[in-house]
């Protein structure tokens, strides 16, 4: 998915998500959000760390997004761990929950970002990792970097 530099603005990255999960596609979805939320968001206070999505009565939720209270928003700030229904299209809800109900798929949030002034979360339907296949992912990491180091100390030489 290419993004634009000018209206695209990172606020959370979920870097476990690649670690445990094989990501299979990735799709966009708005969330619905209060306005003291948006504006911590605007901050970069956001974390996804332990989110997790799922679908229930075909709308979209994400559970454990945290989005710390703005401190200028006294009585209007809402729980910063509450649900947050997420928005896309009936049909690609629909789409989504057909391929979760096959054996070993989930949704799991991505990044958090800013896409002109809307605030966007990737998800990626993802298939979990056994133990071997991360320790696989770590072998061919650290040889890549052993690679770049090599290549790095022949060229100063």
């Amino acid at each position: 998915m290419a993004k634009e530099a000018s209206n695209f603005r990172l606020i959370a990255n979920n870097k476990k998500a690649r670690h445990d999960f094989f990501l299979e596609e990735t799709f966009e979805a708005g969330v619905e959000l209060h306005g003291t939320e948006v504006k911590s968001l605007r901050q970069g206070n956001c974390s996804i760390k332990e989110a997790f999505v799922r679908i229930e009565n075909g709308e979209i939720i994400i559970y454990g997004m945290h989005v710390s209270p703005y401190e200028k928003g006294n009585i209007f700030n809402k729980d910063p761990m509450r649900p947050k229904r997420l928005l896309m299209h009936k049909k690609e809800i629909m789409r989504l929950l057909g391929k979760i109900k096959e054996k070993g798929y989930t949704l799991v949030p991505v990044q958090v970002y800013f896409k002109g002034s809307l605030v966007k979360v990737e998800i990626a339907l993802a298939r979990g990792k056994k133990l071997y296949d991360k320790r696989q992912d770590i072998a061919k990491k650290d040889a890549r970097r052993e690679a770049e180091r090599d290549f790095k100390v022949r060229n100063l030489g």
